[in-house]
C-alpha cells in the first residue's frame, strides 16, 4: 500500500509517526549529560532515532521519567527504517536500597516502640 504513495507523503508519515513516538515515550537514555528519547526497548536493547543519537558506545543510564532502571554496557548495533538499534552487553538493574547479606525473617517488626 505504501508503495503507491508519493515519496513526500511517505515521508511525512515517518516523520509523524517517529515525533509521535517521542511523546509517548517515557524511556531516556542519559550518557554523558546528554538525553536521549528511546523510541523502542526491549530485553535485548532499544532503538533511538537516527537524526538525534550518535553512535553511542559503553556505559548509559536508562531513565523512565526521573526513576533510575538500569545502568547498561551497549554497542550500536544497526541502521533500520531510521532508527539507531543499540544491544545490550550488559544490563544492571537499579536497586532503591542496598542489598543485604543475611536473610529477612517475614514476621519481623518492621519498627520498635520505645518507652516514653
Amino acid at each position: 500500500m505504501s508503495e503507491f504513495l508519493p515519496k513526500e507523503v511517505r515521508e511525512g508519515l515517518e516523520k509523524a509517526r517517529k515525533q509521535d513516538l517521542q511523546k509517548k515515550s517515557r524511556l531516556r537514555v542519559k550518557v554523558g549529560g546528554h538525553d536521549f528519547t528511546i523510541l523502542r526497548y526491549w530485553d535485548e536493547g532499544f532503538a533511538l532515532d537516527v537524526e538525534d543519537a550518535p553512535h553511542l558506545r559503553g556505559f548509559v543510564d536508562v531513565y523512565d521519567g526521573g526513576r533510575h532502571l538500569s545502568q547498561c554496557l551497549i554497542v550500536a548495533s544497526s541502521e533500520e527504517n531510521g532508527e539507531m538499534v543499540y544491544e545490550f552487553k550488559r544490563e544492571t538493574l537499579a536497586a532503591d536500597a542496598p542489598a543485604v547479606d543475611y536473610e529477612i525473617d517475614a514476621n519481623a517488626p518492621v519498627g520498635l516502640i520505645g518507652r516514653a
